[in-house]
């Protein structure tokens, strides 16, 4: 059971405790939110990890590979791979998730909707480079 799961990436990325940011954020590999996010969360990659912690408060649509929840998210969550969701996570939104891990004390007020990993796939943003804009 151990060997078929895939090693988690690395959080390269920390939005601090009592750090506030506004507009999109855009990540690959992992990022770990502590303060405040008002706007979207898109990872790039998708075998990216996203964790909420209980501190943390984000106002937008929040979209990993791997998302673990425990801070409170205002808008739809789509995970990708695996939505875990602990104690204190409370999500006023739509979830959509291929596999679920919901503790006792985490609440949702929208709809729960599973997809299938390519369905989630459809709605992941693309990176364009800029390069790809020249000529």
């Amino acid at each position: 059971m151990w060997f078929n799961r895939k090693k988690q990436p690395a959080i390269r990325s920390l939005i601090g405790e009592g750090t506030l940011v506004q507009g999109e954020l855009r990540f690959d590999a992992g990022l770990r939110i502590d303060g405040e996010v008002i706007g979207d969360v898109l990872a790039t990659d998708p075998s990216s990890l996203l964790v909420i912690s209980e501190n943390a408060r984000v106002q937008g649509k929040v979209m990993a590979g791997h998302v673990i929840i425990n801070g409170r998210v205002e808008g739809p969550v789509v995970a990708t791979t695996l939505l875990e969701l602990q104690p204190k996570a409370r999500i006023v939104g739509d979830v959509h998730y291929e596999a679920l891990e919901m503790h006792q004390g985490a609440t949702i007020d929208g709809v729960m909707k599973h997809v299938t990993a390519d369905e989630a796939e459809a709605e992941r943003p693309l990176l364009k480079l800029a390069a790809a804009n020249e000529g």
